[in-house]
């Protein structure tokens, strides 16, 4: 349960503290996403250097390599990758959908492909759960199904009926092989693709299964940013106060800084390295694109209100120049200056929220901040 402290007297945001095995958490916050057990160009010691208090990995990606016998001969994986803080695994659900060469899905679980090398595989809400388990994960999602974008109302409305059924036999399974000393907590999954009342429904079935934290899920799946924010907004006012609320894959900072203040506490999405590796990086004014010939001899730095050695130590011209001889180096500087962007945003955010201004800081941040279509 989420231990609320603050909340912002004229919009949803909210500040508290989240518990999990391995220490608390600050909402809200925000995710660096680590799919196989690396964010991408970013160390552990960057992480830990910048304060983020914990990641996000991917149950998919970590299934089919390095694989379950390997995590278990390490003892799950915080020691695999020699990360203590908490960690958040997803179910591997989207990828399955999204990645997989070829695939079956049945009320009883999915058959697919590997991506890798085309081996056939079978995922049940049970064996995602034992996976996870393995994994040793603090936090874990269970498998759900993730309808496209767009599609028709018939689909819709069979993947919140099989998000459901799918949701409540992770739960029986999970609580008859839990172990205290182990302790994960399972959160359930919203989903209802752009119809309100599929919506409303899918909330209430997996609201009276009872889970450890909501999220609302198939949303920046390709839907506008108006339809993902009518999602929240129908989704929201059910949850209840005194759980984390996760709203997955977002997203760009405005999106972020508009979602804290629509009551949402958690947010992931792989944008912060996927943009620095390709030049692109965030500052309170929108997005740099730094291979762009305006910062050939560009002498100062990504933001010059970041605090980030990055910032503190090369100019744009610097960088500029690493990113366009290819250079290993310029990827990695950009991917660690977006990453820190992202925490330090959150850490402002909270702060805004504490002092009882977050409706000030939003609308500041979203005046200064340029958004590209």
């Amino acid at each position: 349960m989420l231990t609320l402290q603050y909340q912002d007297p004229n919009t949803k945001a909210r500040a508290g503290v989240l518990k999990t095995s391995r220490g608390e958490l600050l909402t809200p916050f925000f995710m660096p996403v680590g799919t196989n057990a690396t964010v991408k160009g970013v160390s552990n010691e960057d992480l830990l250097e910048m304060n983020s208090q914990l990641l996000l990995s991917n149950t998919y990606h970590l299934y089919l390599r390095p694989g379950m016998e390997v995590i278990k001969k390490f003892g799950g994986l915080h020691n695999f990758m020699g990360w203590e803080k908490p960690i958040l695994t997803d179910s591997g659900g989207f990828q399955v959908f999204s990645l997989a060469k070829l695939r079956k899905i049945t009320d009883e679980g999915v058959t697919f492909q590997s991506h890798i090398d085309g081996s056939r595989h079978f995922f049940t809400p049970e064996l995602v759960v034992d996976v996870e388990g393995i994994l040793g994960s603090d936090m874990i999602m269970p498998l759900d199904e993730c309808a496209p974008y767009p599609c028709e109302r018939k689909m819709a409305e069979e993947s919140v009926r099989r998000t459901t059924l799918w949701a409540r036999r992770s739960r029986k399974h999970f609580l008859a092989n839990q172990r205290e000393e182990k302790k994960q907590m399972l959160f359930g999954i919203v989903q209802g693709a752009t119809f309100e009342d599929l919506r409303r429904q899918s909330a209430e079935e997996i609201l009276n299964i009872g889970f450890d934290g909501y999220a609302i899920g198939g949303v920046s799946v390709g839907e506008t940013v108006k339809e993902m924010f009518e999602a929240v907004e129908w989704v929201e006012p059910l949850l209840p106060r005194e759980y984390p609320r996760y709203l997955m894959g977002i997203g760009l900072p405005d999106q972020i800084v508009r979602a804290v203040g629509e009551g949402i506490d958690m947010f992931d999405t792989c944008i912060p390295t996927r943009f620095g590796r390709h030049g692109t990086a965030f500052t309170r004014r929108g997005r740099v694109i730094l291979r762009n010939a305006e910062f050939v001899d560009n002498e100062g730095p990504i933001d010059s209100e970041c605090d980030c050695f990055v910032c503190q130590k090369y100019s744009c011209g610097y960088l500029r120049h690493l990113l366009n001889t290819g250079e290993i180096l310029g990827l990695r500087f950009v991917s660690y200056h977006n990453v820190h962007f992202y925490l330090k945003l959150m850490r402002d955010i909270r702060q805004a929220i504490e002092k009882g201004r977050y409706s000030e800081f939003q609308k500041d941040f979203l005046g200064k901040y340029k958004v590209k279509e």
